[in-house]
Protein backbone atom coordinates (compact mmCIF):
# COMPACT_ATOMS: atom_id res chain seq x y z
CA UNK A 1 0.00 0.00 0.00
CA UNK A 2 1.06 3.45 -1.14
CA UNK A 3 2.33 6.09 1.81
CA UNK A 4 2.01 8.75 -0.81
CA UNK A 5 1.43 9.36 -4.29
CA UNK A 6 2.55 7.96 -7.46
CA UNK A 7 4.26 10.42 -9.27
CA UNK A 8 3.01 11.50 -12.51
CA UNK A 9 4.70 10.36 -15.91
CA UNK A 10 6.71 13.30 -16.36
CA UNK A 11 8.30 12.97 -13.07
CA UNK A 12 9.48 9.64 -14.04
CA UNK A 13 10.45 11.16 -17.24
CA UNK A 14 12.28 13.51 -15.00
CA UNK A 15 13.80 10.86 -12.64
CA UNK A 16 14.37 8.21 -15.47
CA UNK A 17 18.11 7.69 -14.31
CA UNK A 18 16.99 7.17 -10.79
CA UNK A 19 14.50 4.64 -11.73
CA UNK A 20 16.59 2.88 -13.53
CA UNK A 21 19.18 2.82 -10.74
CA UNK A 22 16.39 2.11 -8.35
CA UNK A 23 15.48 -0.65 -10.75
CA UNK A 24 19.02 -1.72 -10.69
CA UNK A 25 18.87 -1.94 -6.35
CA UNK A 26 15.95 -4.82 -7.07
CA UNK A 27 18.40 -6.42 -9.36
CA UNK A 28 15.83 -5.54 -12.47
CA UNK A 29 17.37 -4.98 -15.87
CA UNK A 30 16.02 -3.06 -18.52
CA UNK A 31 14.86 -6.12 -20.23
CA UNK A 32 13.25 -7.77 -16.96
CA UNK A 33 11.80 -4.80 -16.69
CA UNK A 34 9.92 -4.58 -20.11
CA UNK A 35 8.62 -8.49 -19.98
CA UNK A 36 7.38 -7.22 -16.24
CA UNK A 37 5.27 -4.41 -17.08
CA UNK A 38 3.89 -7.14 -20.23
CA UNK A 39 3.51 -10.29 -17.98
CA UNK A 40 2.70 -8.77 -14.32
CA UNK A 41 1.92 -5.34 -14.74
CA UNK A 42 0.49 -5.56 -11.05
CA UNK A 43 3.95 -6.12 -10.14
CA UNK A 44 5.66 -3.09 -12.45
CA UNK A 45 3.08 -0.78 -10.59
CA UNK A 46 4.00 -1.81 -7.19
CA UNK A 47 7.82 -1.00 -8.41
CA UNK A 48 6.88 2.00 -9.55
CA UNK A 49 4.97 2.68 -6.26
CA UNK A 50 7.72 2.01 -3.83
CA UNK A 51 9.70 4.26 -6.18
CA UNK A 52 7.50 7.11 -5.64
CA UNK A 53 7.03 6.81 -1.87
CA UNK A 54 11.02 6.69 -1.50
CA UNK A 55 10.98 9.70 -3.86
CA UNK A 56 7.97 11.55 -1.89
CA UNK A 57 9.95 10.79 1.41
CA UNK A 58 13.73 12.10 0.49
CA UNK A 59 11.49 15.58 -0.96
CA UNK A 60 9.49 15.34 2.36
CA UNK A 61 12.27 15.04 4.78
CA UNK A 62 13.87 17.70 3.07
CA UNK A 63 11.03 19.98 3.10
CA UNK A 64 11.60 23.08 5.04
CA UNK A 65 9.32 26.03 3.24
CA UNK A 66 6.10 25.53 1.59
CA UNK A 67 3.85 27.97 0.11
CA UNK A 68 0.31 27.94 -1.38
CA UNK A 69 -0.59 30.72 -3.31
CA UNK A 70 -4.34 31.91 -4.36
CA UNK A 71 -5.84 34.86 -5.75
CA UNK A 72 -6.01 36.69 -2.28
CA UNK A 73 -4.23 34.40 -0.48
CA UNK A 74 -0.11 33.85 0.59
CA UNK A 75 0.03 30.69 2.71
CA UNK A 76 3.47 30.03 4.02
CA UNK A 77 4.60 27.17 6.01
CA UNK A 78 8.00 26.69 7.35
CA UNK A 79 8.85 23.43 9.23
CA UNK A 80 10.66 23.33 12.69
CA UNK A 81 11.38 20.82 14.34
CA UNK A 82 8.07 18.82 15.35
CA UNK A 83 6.24 21.55 14.69
CA UNK A 84 5.15 23.64 11.53
CA UNK A 85 4.37 27.74 11.69
CA UNK A 86 1.70 29.56 9.24
CA UNK A 87 1.81 33.00 8.04
CA UNK A 88 -1.09 33.71 6.09
CA UNK A 89 -0.96 37.00 4.32
CA UNK A 90 -4.36 38.44 3.01
CA UNK A 91 -5.48 40.89 0.57
CA UNK A 92 -9.03 42.36 1.42
CA UNK A 93 -8.82 44.03 -2.09
CA UNK A 94 -11.01 41.15 -4.51
CA UNK A 95 -10.24 42.77 -7.53
CA UNK A 96 -6.61 41.76 -6.96
CA UNK A 97 -5.17 38.23 -7.94
CA UNK A 98 -2.00 37.65 -6.07
CA UNK A 99 -1.13 34.91 -7.98
CA UNK A 100 -0.57 37.32 -10.89
CA UNK A 101 2.97 39.42 -12.04
CA UNK A 102 0.99 42.15 -11.12
CA UNK A 103 -1.40 41.09 -8.39
CA UNK A 104 2.07 40.36 -6.81
CA UNK A 105 3.52 43.26 -7.42
CA UNK A 106 0.75 45.37 -5.98
CA UNK A 107 0.78 43.40 -3.03
CA UNK A 108 4.68 44.19 -2.41
CA UNK A 109 3.84 47.82 -2.29
CA UNK A 110 0.68 47.95 -0.16
CA UNK A 111 1.42 45.14 2.71
CA UNK A 112 1.45 47.38 5.07
CA UNK A 113 -1.64 49.13 4.33
CA UNK A 114 -5.12 48.44 5.55
CA UNK A 115 -6.07 46.32 2.61
CA UNK A 116 -3.77 43.74 3.67
CA UNK A 117 -3.87 41.64 7.08
CA UNK A 118 -1.51 38.96 8.63
CA UNK A 119 -2.00 35.98 10.46
CA UNK A 120 0.07 33.52 11.80
CA UNK A 121 -0.46 30.54 14.10
CA UNK A 122 2.02 27.20 14.43
CA UNK A 123 0.87 24.04 14.61
CA UNK A 124 2.50 20.47 16.20
CA UNK A 125 2.87 17.75 13.70
CA UNK A 126 1.26 14.20 14.14
CA UNK A 127 3.46 11.11 14.73
CA UNK A 128 3.52 10.90 10.92
CA UNK A 129 5.26 14.40 10.03
CA UNK A 130 5.88 13.64 5.93
CA UNK A 131 2.16 12.75 6.01
CA UNK A 132 1.43 16.12 7.60
CA UNK A 133 3.82 18.09 5.01
CA UNK A 134 1.94 15.80 2.37
CA UNK A 135 -1.76 16.52 3.01
CA UNK A 136 -0.36 20.44 2.59
CA UNK A 137 1.16 19.42 -0.93
CA UNK A 138 -2.05 17.71 -1.66
CA UNK A 139 -4.00 20.56 -1.07
CA UNK A 140 -1.84 22.95 -3.42
CA UNK A 141 1.13 23.81 -1.41
CA UNK A 142 4.72 23.54 -3.73
CA UNK A 143 8.08 22.93 -1.74
CA UNK A 144 10.31 26.38 -1.83
CA UNK A 145 13.40 28.01 -0.49
CA UNK A 146 11.70 29.98 1.77
CA UNK A 147 12.21 33.67 0.52
CA UNK A 148 8.64 34.76 0.76
CA UNK A 149 8.19 33.18 4.47
CA UNK A 150 11.64 35.03 5.07
CA UNK A 151 10.26 38.43 3.54
CA UNK A 152 6.95 38.25 5.56
CA UNK A 153 8.47 36.64 8.87
CA UNK A 154 10.22 39.73 8.95
CA UNK A 155 7.11 42.07 8.66
CA UNK A 156 5.32 40.31 11.40
CA UNK A 157 7.88 39.91 13.59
Amino acid sequence: MMKYSRLTKEQFEELHQEFINFLATQSITAKEWKTLKEIHPEAAEEEMDIFSDLIWEGALNNATFLENISPQQLFLFKVEGNQMKLIVVKSKNETIDITTAEGYQWLQKNFASDEVEFFTSTKLFSKERNKDIFSIIQQGAIITKGALYEFFNEIVN
